[in-house]
């Protein structure tokens, strides 16, 4: 059984060690392991693959007729679900659940920098705002943080909200066990409640026909207006036209992005000069340990895969997640 370990040169992949390549072929002999760090190396072993481990895209599609299971090491798969892929009875993995924890840790580093004040600080490069910074500051304790998507990243945020002392409530389309640590979880029909509830709110939700531009102006208006907004996931997933509005008019109080609706956001976008504003260029995936916990991952869907067994973290191809 061929499987395709096809490095491409994504960000993480340019990491990966023979350590762990030694691991994905430990797993058992009846794998045969090829590693192909280029186009041109990928191209003789295609027609024989079964399993592709890493980056999948169109050319690997059409030319992989045995193909059966794809393993990618990104989360949001948005990007690789056309027509025919989807229609198709291979099996897609992506690496949700491997990377809940930095983009939480990411979240609540934008929000923390909003409500502090170290955003505007750092603009001004100056003393005066001190008074500023400081009258517009507010504390944690009973406050309410609204997650939207309660998956790994979601479920990540919510509890880092417990050292805070904060409520939390949550929605999500599916019917996910609520976690002690949430004091209401409700399906995205109450949306609404959710953000005129929240002090702040975080997008973890994943990129579908259902949430593109989901926050758009008239969401914007439920919220509070001393409330931040913060996104790690899907630029798109927020109408530009929307936020930007939202914040010229201080229908809300800031937002934290780590994606923006266009990426890369050009030079004298408006967001970009906003003090009100804090944006990353699409890092909150980095961590030293994600490649490995996706190894690890895809060890043990190997192993459930020889067995036959239930895999983990499989996408529904049809909802996107």
């Amino acid at each position: 059984m061929k499987v395709l370990i096809s490095m491409g040169v994504g960000i993480q992949w340019e990491g990966i060690t023979e350590a762990q390549v030694s691991r994905i072929r430990a797993v058992s002999e009846d794998l045969q392991v090829v590693v192909a760090p280029t186009d041109a190396e990928m191209e003789p072993h295609l027609a024989d693959t079964e399993i592709v481990l890493g980056r999948f895209n169109r050319n690997i599609f059409e030319k992989a007729k045995k193909l059966k299971l794809v393993m990618v090491e990104s989360a949001g798969v948005d990007n690789l679900l056309y027509p025919e892929f989807v229609k198709s009875d291979i099996t897609l993995v992506s690496g949700k659940g491997t990377v809940g924890t930095h983009l939480a840790d990411h979240s609540w580093a934008l929000f923390l920098a909003l409500l502090r004040g170290v955003g505007v600080a750092i603009q001004a490069k100056s003393w005066e705002v001190r008074r500023q910074v400081r009258e517009a500051a507010w504390e944690l304790g009973d406050r309410t943080l609204g997650v939207v998507g309660l998956g790994g990243t979601g479920m990540e945020c919510a509890r880092r909200a417990q050292g805070f002392g904060m409520r939390v409530i949550a929605v999500d389309p599916e019917d996910v066990p609520r976690p002690p640590f949430v004091s209401e979880l409700w399906k995205t029909d109450r949306f609404y409640d959710l953000l005129e509830q929240s002090d702040v709110v975080m997008n973890c939700t994943p990129l579908t026909r259902e949430t593109r531009g989901m926050f758009n102006l008239e969401a914007f208006r439920h919220m509070q207006r001393h409330a931040y907004f913060v996104n790690v996931t899907r630029g798109p997933i927020v109408d530009e036209a929307g936020i930007v509005q939202a914040l010229r008019d201080k229908l809300i109080a800031g937002a934290g992005l780590d994606v923006t609706p266009v990426e890369p956001l050009p030079p004298g976008h408006p967001l970009w000069d906003m003090p009100n504003v804090i944006i990353t260029p699409h890092a909150s995936g980095g961590s030293p340990l994600r490649l490995d916990r996706w190894v690890d991952l895809s060890c043990e869907n190997l192993r459930r895969y020889l067995d036959d067994r239930p895999l983990l973290s499989v996408i529904d191809k049809e909802k996107g997640y």
